[in-house]
């Protein structure tokens, strides 16, 4: 199945986009994480079991998951808020203390005291990961919880240009909670943008979804073996959320945008060096969401996405993008894009 060509991109246009994402204001709603590295050399196996001894060297603590998209959104010197829920625990100290530290407020975090954080260490060497354990818990959270949250939404909703809802399957977001906060931004006039895990039905009325591979074939219920099932699985995915835009992102292959084409259209990303893709997407969503609010239509978001994403993955750990790094890889990312044409 052959792709629909690309529209017309006008590299200008597209400067002066990423120049107006400073003035927008976001509202994050989802599963907040902290992140922890282990960075250090190999020289030796431990004589205790064959497994490689790291010599510990470095070692940092970042926002992850929906802090990641925070992290991200001020990266790019945009105002943003983060509503979630994290435990009265030593990780959950340090999730307000690190939200704080961007300079954003921490008070639309709800702690909770029977709730684990959840927390991800990675241990790595010569800039290769090499192992990681979690603590978490995945459970739902409770009614009391969810009216607790979309209070707080609404308290923020009339400041916001728009929303995005981060779902990695920590148990934040549930249907009733998503349900009432898309009614609630659509009232208002107000965009909300879907970074999906398991579930799909609830995000209904969102302004669209954006889904890497192993997403959209856990979503649709079956294996892409090639592009044919990619149209497949985005056809079943859209009639579940009504029709909403999605975008896939396809890694070093960039995205494909489903709109009004059944087929898609496909979006090159320039090649670059690959270090690590942890938190791209987390970076893909806030490109997607901040280029729409500043005008600029699907394929155009997924061109400046992309640049960003280039940004992200020639970096170790769970990096971010500046307006500078990306204005800097716009051209690139705007010729790769073109090239579709030609093929």
């Amino acid at each position: 199945m052959t792709p629909t060509k690309l529209p017309r991109l006008d590299l200008g246009k597209l400067e002066k986009v990423v120049e107006r994402f400073s003035s927008l204001r976001l509202l994050v709603v989802g599963d907040v994480m902290i992140d922890e590295y282990f960075w250090g050399d190999v020289d030796r196996v431990n004589p205790e079991a064959p497994v490689p001894v790291v010599r510990v060297k470095s070692e940092s603590t970042a926002l992850g998951g929906a802090g990641n998209v925070l992290r991200n959104i001020a990266a790019l010197g945009v105002n943003g808020v983060l509503c979630s829920i994290v435990g009265n625990d030593y990780a959950g100290d340090q999730v307000t203390s690190l939200v704080s530290d961007l300079g954003l407020d921490p008070n639309m975090l709800i702690r909770v005291d029977d709730r684990l954080t959840t927390q991800k260490t990675r241990v790595g060497a010569r800039s290769q990961q090499m192992l990681r354990f979690d603590r978490e818990t995945d459970l739902p959270i409770d009614r009391q919880l969810e009216t607790a949250m979309l209070a707080l939404v609404d308290s923020s909703l009339d400041k916001a240009d728009g929303v995005i809802l981060e779902d990695y399957g920590k148990g934040v977001l549930t249907p009733f909670l998503v349900r009432g906060l898309i009614k609630r931004a659509k009232t208002r006039g107000l965009g909300v943008s879907v970074d999906p895990k398991f579930e799909i039905n609830m995000y209904k009325g969102a302004s669209f979804i954006k889904p890497n591979l192993r997403e959209v074939e856990a979503l649709a219920g079956f294996p892409l073996k090639d592009r044919a099932d990619l149209v497949k699985a985005v056809f079943r995915i859209r009639k579940r959320v009504g029709g909403s835009p999605v975008i896939v992102t396809r890694g070093a292959e960039g995205m494909t945008v489903f709109e009004e084409m059944e087929d898609g259209l496909d979006v090159p990303a320039a090649r670059s060096e690959v270090f690590d893709v942890q938190g791209a997407g987390d970076t893909s969503i806030v490109a997607l969401t901040l280029a729409r609010l500043a005008g600029a239509n699907l394929v155009e978001a997924a061109v400046i996405a992309n640049a960003a994403a280039s940004v992200v993955v020639g970096k170790l750990g769970t990096a971010t993008a500046s307006l500078e790094e990306i204005r800097d890889l716009l051209p690139q990312s705007v010729e790769s894009a073109r090239s579709v044409r030609s093929t």
